[in-house]
């Protein structure tokens, strides 16, 4: 018996997995690409090139001077984390920036969190333990030119700012952030 030319055999239809896969795959293409088109949005106004310099008071009194501090750590990428005690999303990262801190040189700079005195009671309270600059008037927040926090700046070996985040950051992806910076300076 010859097929019909009115009505051609039907064609199987893929697995029902296969077409999830698919489709899930096609949505988290979507959600990366708005990820980055956001970040790249809100960092619009962060320098690129050369960290912009800065120097203070630590919360427990040594100076802090950025140029001196990356000296401190040749050929490693740091970290500068950019939070505040009213902020709810840096309360969730802060056990990622603590993971970090055992492995990278990272500061904080708590912002419009208050004087020294209280960022120390704040910190001590959530078990925060980094080295933190308090900015209470977020003088340093602005240079970086930051649209807000958390935010995330990792500097490479040659003092350039080769990445921002802005919003909750996963550990993992500071790490390969702060691992990628390192390998590129070399």
């Amino acid at each position: 018996m010859e097929p019909d030319a009115t009505n051609p055999p039907a064609t199987p239809k893929p697995p029902r997995w296969r077409r999830w896969l698919v489709e899930g795959l096609l949505l988290l293409g979507i959600a990366i690409a708005i990820n980055v088109a956001v970040q790249l949005w809100q960092g619009r106004a962060t320098p690129h090139g050369p960290a912009p310099q800065f120097a203070g008071q630590r919360l427990d009194g040594t100076p802090f001077d950025l140029v001196a501090w990356r000296a401190q750590h040749p050929g490693r990428a740091v970290l500068l984390y950019f939070w505040a005690d009213w902020c709810a999303i840096c309360q969730t990262t802060a056990g990622n920036v603590t993971a970090i801190a055992e492995d990278w040189p990272v500061t904080s700079i708590a912002i419009q969190s208050g004087p020294a005195e209280q960022v120390t009671r704040i910190m001590a309270e959530a078990g925060y333990n980094w080295p933190t600059l308090p900015d209470p008037k977020a003088a340093i927040h602005r240079q970086y030119g930051l649209p807000g926090v958390p935010a995330f700046i990792v500097i490479n070996p040659a003092g350039e700012v080769a990445f921002v985040t802005l919003g909750y950051t996963s550990e993992l992806a500071l790490r390969l952030r702060l691992w990628w910076a390192s390998r590129l300076a070399r």
